[in-house]
């Protein structure tokens, strides 16, 4: 049983365009949005900042700043999250083979050298306490620019704060992306916990 339950999403007019914005990346707007309109401003800069830590024009391969997402989703233990964020790797073109390997990346050869140490630098980003260490990031270095690296550390915190938000109020998983998490890595082990819970 969510602990607040989403609000339609009628409840606040104004938020519409930026409930739309969530219609075009995922065909629905999320739970966790519709409980935070009782609180206009969040929603606005949260959709703020999703935009610009997942826009199409940055470096990282927007599928893969999802799998980024799923990871430190994983280490911060939110299902929620990891539901959401392979359903937006799904839909941003990550084969379900390597969706169904992510938990295995370190050793799957789906995953590219490159791709193996942004992941752990996400894993250990997101751990608490923080497990990034100099010589992590230097290695990290050795493959990401700059401004790839930032990207890589946005999507992170950004899921830090998600991550929060949605064990918290233990949000309901709605379908779609439930079918796809239980399709790709329910035979490892993950269900919806808490976030299944009947929303009546």
């Amino acid at each position: 049983m969510p602990r607040l339950q989403p609000l339609p999403p009628e409840t606040t007019p104004e938020l519409k365009s930026h409930f739309d914005f969530f219609l075009s990346t995922l065909g629905f707007t999320p739970n966790s949005v519709l409980t935070m309109q009782r609180k206009p401003r969040l929603v606005q800069a949260f959709a703020q900042l999703n935009a610009a830590v997942m826009d199409p024009a940055g470096e990282v391969d927007l599928g893969f700043r999802r799998l980024l997402g799923h990871v430190a989703s994983k280490a911060a233990g939110c299902l929620y999250c990891q539901a959401h964020t392979l359903l937006g790797a799904h839909n941003f073109g990550i084969s379900d083979e390597k969706l169904a390997a992510v938990w295995n990346y370190g050793s799957s050869p789906l995953y590219t050298p490159r791709e193996r140490i942004a992941l752990d630098f996400a894993l250990a980003a997101a751990a608490q306490p923080n497990d990034v260490t100099d010589e992590l990031f230097a290695r990290l270095r050795v493959h990401w620019s700059e401004g790839e690296i930032v990207e890589i550390l946005g999507v992170v915190a950004m899921f830090g704060f998600l991550n929060r938000w949605n064990d918290s109020m233990a949000t309901p998983l709605e379908p779609v992306p439930a079918e796809v998490a239980a399709k790709a890595v329910g035979g490892q082990g993950w269900g919806p916990g808490k976030h299944g819970r009947s929303e009546g």
